[in-house]
């Protein structure tokens, strides 16, 4: 269970949206294990608040994840991390990181990174990002 403080920050000139920076936070937060099944996130008015940002883009950052499965509204308490499953076969999970991989190789290529340092590099992010 989180403390009820997130480190979220949003960037609003960044060009990404800022309910998707909001989104995209909030994913890796579950995905590196800092948010876990069963937190409760803050309250649309609290985040809102803190990050100061209207609240209908944080409703909006957390209607889209009740709609992707990674949260569910629970009546009179707010937004809770859902238990996630992996679906699908690994195979098909893997293919699903294909195209971002790809991106990862190809950035490291024009920075002219060795496939060690490449390797090096991803190694270094899942260490960080370990739940």
């Amino acid at each position: 269970m989180h403390d009820g403080r997130l480190p979220l920050l949003v960037h609003p000139s960044s060009g990404v949206p800022i309910y998707r920076q909001i989104m995209d936070q909030l994913r890796a937060l579950m995905a590196s294990g800092r948010l876990r099944a069963g937190d409760l996130l803050p309250s649309v008015r609290q985040l809102s608040a803190e990050l100061e940002v209207n609240m209908m883009t944080v409703s909006k950052a957390f209607a889209r994840l009740e709609q992707d499965g990674l949260v569910e509204r629970i009546r009179g308490t707010g937004m809770r991390v859902r238990e996630q499953q992996p679906q699908g076969s690994v195979a098909d999970r893997q293919e699903q990181l294909r195209d971002h991989g790809t991106a990862l190789v190809t950035q490291g290529r024009q920075l002219s990174l060795t496939d060690d340092q490449i390797l090096s590099a991803v190694k270094s992010l899942l260490r960080e990002h370990r739940p």
